[in-house]
């Protein structure tokens, strides 16, 4: 997916606004396009462009499947939230879709309040649906699995890597970073780049604030996070047969939980004095609030450096110019750990379908190679599909070392979803309006930044659903 799609904020007037009133018309059943039509209606955010995109897809499905048509239903909105926004106020005017398109971000909320667990459809067709999970990482499904069911098979994904200028990291007369290199080595790097730079507008690191690829990365490689992590119990029915031989698989669970806010651990101190220190030196920028699509022209233009993007991004420098050797990517640096964070994608089928058996038919199909060949025929993101990411999947974009996007779930087994509990919106909310304070405060002023931010944590896992 391209990144406006794939990452972009939560903004405040997100899910919260549903008790209080929308701020647009309510829909009503002649608001929605195909309101009365036989078909299987598949909601995507996104525009009609994006729909007609999928006609390889769905001319494919309905080979196999001419019994069921299917009109894929874009939903447009600026992220994710107004997605998620528009999706419940068509559930309130009795016309929801019958399968939603949903990211990690809103996984939870649909779980808890709109969509069908798959345990049932997951059982009856595992014959069918083995080679699907041979082929993906055990993360990625445990990312969709709440309170001990699957609700969501992945599609996509995209962790929190690296990317970085290759005529920044010449000019600064350093090689490619080792995959375990330091937050220190990062330091070095970036004061390289930075006394190197050819021009005056030169950032050596440039981030947004946002939930994926703002702060948690740096929170995840020095062992915290914003929220309290911790497991679901269950899952046992579906580990046990369907990742059987996997080493990790005793150690899997029921999904993840965040019920605590946890910006008074000592480790989040710890990881906003490295960025502040960052940001107050001019290694890295102060963090700009947005989904990052303006960072694309800004590192194909040579004034970034280095910038946290996955997978997603190497479609869009190729289109913005760049070639395979003017950039590269690698693994996010090392503090405590090198854990990394990820955001995935999956259709949810809708507890209010009543077409849900043909809706599985459509997420099976999907999530078969030639359904995922087809949903990513060019690298606007990363399939979850292991045997897709391959040396020709990236033969026109780069970058050279391509592995790097599902060597990250290998080589660091532990890393994991971003936080997103069914109050996402509102904690997002709560994240982000007080990193800023946080980040450019003065030496000694961090504490105080976080100890506003683990208060607003806290109304917001108590009221933000």
């Amino acid at each position: 997916m391209a990144d406006l799609t794939r990452r972009t904020v939560l903004g405040a007037t997100g899910l919260a606004a549903l008790g209080t009133g929308l701020s647009w018309r309510r829909l009503t059943a002649r608001d929605v396009p195909g309101r009365g039509e036989d078909a299987l209606n598949v909601a995507i955010l996104g525009t009609a462009a994006d729909a007609a995109a999928r006609q390889s897809l769905l001319d494919a499905f309905r080979e196999e499947h001419p019994d069921i048509p299917v009109r894929i239903q874009a939903v447009q909105g600026q992220d994710w939230s107004q997605f998620f926004t528009k999706i419940l106020t068509m559930v309130a005017a009795g016309t929801p879709p019958d399968v939603c398109l949903i990211a990690t971000e809103g996984a939870q909320l649909f779980a808890e309040r709109l969509a069908q667990p798959l345990d049932e459809f997951v059982v009856r067709d595992a014959a069918e649906v083995q080679d699907y999970f041979d082929d993906v990482h055990p993360s990625l499904i445990e990312s969709f699995m709440y309170q001990g069911s699957l609700f969501m098979l992945p599609g996509d994904f995209n962790a929190a890597n690296i990317y970085y200028n290759s005529s920044a990291l010449e000019r600064a007369g350093v090689q490619r970073p080792a995959d375990d290199w330091s937050v220190d080595d990062f330091v070095t790097v970036a004061r390289a780049m930075r006394d190197g730079a050819s021009t005056g507008g030169f950032r050596p690191y440039f981030w947004t604030n946002r939930l994926w690829g703002g702060v948690v990365p740096w929170l995840y490689v020095h062992g915290t996070s914003f929220l309290r992590e911790s497991r679901a119990g269950g899952g046992r029915w579906f580990w046990d047969r369907f990742y059987a031989g996997d080493p990790t698989a005793a150690t899997r669970s029921g999904g993840y939980q965040w019920l605590e806010a946890g910006a008074d651990d000592p480790a989040v101190l710890d990881t906003f004095e490295v960025l502040r220190e960052i940001t107050a030196e001019g290694l890295g920028s102060s963090p700009a609030q947005g989904g990052g699509n303006e960072l694309v022209s800004r590192f194909a233009e040579g004034v970034i450096g280095m910038t946290p993007a996955g997978g997603f991004w190497a479609q869009g420098l190729s289109e913005g110019g760049m070639g395979p050797d003017d950039y590269d990517v690698t693994f996010f640096p090392r503090a405590t750990t090198q854990r990394h964070q990820f955001g995935s994608a999956g259709y949810a089928v809708m507890k209010t379908s009543r077409r849900k058996d043909e809706a599985w038919e459509w997420i099976k199909f999907c999530s078969s190679r030639r359904g995922m060949e087809l949903s990513f025929p060019q690298p606007t993101t990363t399939p979850v599909r292991r045997s897709l990411v391959d040396a020709a999947f990236y033969a026109g974009t780069g970058p050279k070392h391509w592995q790097v996007f599902y060597d990250t779930l290998d080589r660091f087994p532990d890393t994991g979803p971003i936080p997103a509990p069914p109050q996402q919106a509102a904690v997002e909310t709560a994240l982000i309006k007080n990193v800023l304070a946080a980040v450019t405060a003065p030496a000694g002023g961090v504490r105080a930044a976080l100890g506003t931010m683990q208060r607003d944590l806290e109304l917001a896992l108590k009221n933000g659903k």
